[in-house]
């Protein structure tokens, strides 16, 4: 990839507090879509003004992969220019190396966020990252629709392939655009979290387990791969192969879907006042595969706050971070924009529960997700995921069948390992 990391930065850096004398100059990566700038960016400019700094606002590509690319090419030169970093919860292990530790600043007040998110951020002992935002894949639909066709919320995948292909028919006689199910199915490291769900939801495994052992080639997971490729042209139209998150809810929120799989952050996107879909929003957990091992799954996503070894504000940097993660931003964050929190004390705060009653009935959902195999393979994630993004388009695309796409890309994990992880 050859993007030019400082004119991405400049393009779309905004700055936001007065600049006070000796003061330091903070860039903070916050997300890509409206409530990301929203809610990001407004409280960065409350830090800064409470303490005197001015604050920048970079927002990333939209896909994490590009984000991790752009990440890579700064860190090659060693480049400060974004001080906080906002890192997938799959690269602490995979960027460990250019990031500070925490601890020094942190006074232990990581202990108030869930243990499994800190354990993910700690690498070699070092707390790489503040929790920021936790995230699970799951099942958005539209309440009135199920109502006026008669269709129940999907437990199996097979319930949601029937039910959206009853209501896409009946919608198109007066909407022929109107889809049964939207979803991500570009090659990207969003199709490995959706692909997955389908693998996992199957009784297929996690590609890679905990111990390193390639498991990904099994009958459950080529099921799961298949059923998958049965909804492009049926009940999802064939441009999902180029859909990331915001390509799914820009289908969903103009409502023109009966069905989409996404992140918490579309529920209050689609709760807006000016959303077409207000008030005819269900949330529920992602349907379970057929099979030996089947079950409902979710894979597991979120954000941390990093600061970035390059900077050359780490201090402020730090307690910038340390700012944006805290209880009070978190529930700010999580009444205002539906991002899920990761403390745990939070999910039994009434305001949250008020503006995302499914935060708290499917909290199940967010504390038992299924992780995608970063810890496992460590540095070569990035490899490993890639090649099961590919290993999914295909078989979406029709150029292989799941049986064939489980064992070559068996193959090529082997040759991604070698020796050892």
């Amino acid at each position: 990839m050859n993007i030019s990391f400082k004119a991405a930065l400049a393009a779309v850096a905004i700055p936001f507090a007065m600049t006070a004398v000796n003061a330091a100059t903070i860039t903070i990566s916050c997300g890509n879509n409206a409530a990301d700038v929203e809610f990001c960016g407004k409280f960065a400019e409350d830090w800064g003004k409470k303490n005197g700094h001015t604050v920048k606002m970079y927002t990333p590509p939209a896909s994490s992969t590009d984000q991790l690319a752009l990440l890579r090419q700064q860190f090659a030169a060693k480049s400060g220019d974004i001080d906080v970093l906002m890192i997938d919860v799959v690269w602490p292990g995979v960027i460990k190396d250019h990031l500070v530790d925490l601890k020094k600043y942190s006074k232990g007040v990581e202990k108030d966020h869930f243990p499994a998110i800190v354990a993910n951020n700690t690498v070699d002992g070092k707390l790489l990252g503040m929790p920021w935002f936790t995230d699970a894949g799951l099942l958005f639909y539209r309440k009135d629709l199920l109502a006026k066709h008669g269709v129940k919320v999907p437990q199996t995948w097979d319930d949601l392939a029937t039910g959206a292909k009853k209501i896409q028919d009946a919608e198109r006689a007066t909407d022929k655009d109107f889809q049964g199910f939207v979803f991500q199915a570009k090659a990207y490291e969003g199709l490995t979290c959706d692909a997955l769900e389908w693998v996992y939801s199957f009784g297929g495994g996690t590609i890679v387990d905990g111990k390193g052992d390639i498991t990904i080639n099994n009958p459950q997971a080529a099921k799961a791969l298949d059923a998958a490729a049965s909804w492009i042209g049926t009940i999802a139209p064939q441009g999902v192969l180029n859909y990331g998150e915001e390509d799914a809810r820009g289908v969903w929120q103009n409502g023109k879907a009966a069905f989409m799989r996404n992140w918490p952050y579309a529920w209050s996107l689609g709760q807006a006042a000016d959303s077409p879909i207000k008030d005819k929003i269900g949330v529920a957990a992602l349907p379970a595969g057929t099979g030996p091992g089947a079950k409902k799954a979710a894979t597991l996503g979120g954000w941390q706050l990093a600061v970035n070894k390059y900077s050359k504000n780490v201090d402020a940097a730090a307690s910038l971070a340390l700012y944006m993660s805290s209880a009070e931003i978190q529930k700010k964050r999580a009444v205002g924009g539906s991002y899920n929190p990761t403390i745990p004390s939070l999910y039994k705060d009434a305001d949250v529960a008020k503006a995302n009653p499914f935060m708290i009935e499917l909290l199940d959902v967010f504390t038992n997700a299924a992780a995608r195999p970063a810890t496992a393979t460590g540095l070569k994630y990035p490899e490993v995921s890639q090649a099961f993004w590919d290993a999914a388009h295909d078989v979406l695309e029709k150029k292989s069948d799941g049986t064939a796409a489980v064992k070559k890309l068996e193959g090529k994990l082997k040759s991604i390992k070698k020796a050892s992880w």
